[in-house]
């Protein structure tokens, strides 16, 4: 009888530690972690002509939960958001590695912190997670969307510690469905009342019959404006 190559692997230990390549060059500890991120909800982000914004969805369906003690998108700095996929408690802890970043920022240089820089550290510390034994990779993807002197950014971190810069992306369930549909419809000259229908379209037509916007978040940047609106539920079709 055959035996998979997953099963081999498992009879040989070569997932029993992050820092044990499989033959193959595979480390399979933080692909099991990509596979945990994929389980999570789902958000996208998009970059626009007027500003950047995340739409999330929750996916709480919980009657007894409170809907606000269960916030998708996080706020770094006045001008920087995030949002998560996978495993929430790993996702805190570099939420708050990345809001103590940007206050350190501001006390020592008196402005407010590059986008980049903050994907950058926290980026550092899950490849820091993939290459030590002792500990397991952060089963999370994050998100980054920012102004950096006026100009919307976006960008995105997985598991293994890479990032990049994107005008529209996704993260969590149905991640790669989502990027395809971005890439069909997606133009810079989208304004960001365009761009929330468009992600409302998105979700709606992957998700089919579970589609309810009352679980979802919108958090935008705008260029003109100071701090970041969140719009939940069903505002977000009154916008």
């Amino acid at each position: 009888m055959d035996i998979s190559t997953d099963m081999q692997h498992q009879a040989m230990g070569y997932d029993r530690t992050a820092t044990m390549f499989s033959p193959e060059g595979h480390l399979l500890q933080v692909e099991y972690a990509e596979k945990a991120v994929r389980l999570g909800s789902s958000s996208l982000g998009i970059v626009c002509s007027d500003g950047v914004f995340i739409l999330a969805d929750k996916r709480i369906e919980d009657s007894l939960i409170v809907p606000s003690s269960a916030n998708k998108i996080y706020e770094i700095d006045s001008h920087v958001i995030s949002s998560v996929a996978g495993i929430i408690s790993d996702a805190r802890v570099l939420i708050e590695r990345a809001q103590v970043l940007s206050q350190q920022h501001r006390l020592t240089y008196d402005s407010p912190i590059e986008p980049e820089l903050i994907i950058k550290e926290i980026s550092n510390i899950k490849q820091q997670f993939s290459q030590y034994g002792g500990a397991r990779p952060f089963g999370v993807s994050l998100m980054i969307a920012g102004l950096n002197k006026g100009h919307p950014e976006l960008y995105s971190s997985d598991v293994t510690g890479n990032y990049l810069s994107y005008y529209a992306t996704s993260i969590g369930e149905s991640d790669e469905k989502i990027r395809e549909k971005l890439r069909a419809k997606y133009s810079k000259e989208l304004t960001i009342k365009k761009g929330i229908k468009l992600g409302l379209e998105i979700f709606e037509e992957i998700q089919g019959k579970k589609f309810d916007v009352k679980r979802f978040e919108l958090v935008i940047l705008k260029k003109d404006k100071e701090r970041p609106e969140r719009i939940l539920g069903e505002d977000i079709q009154k916008l």
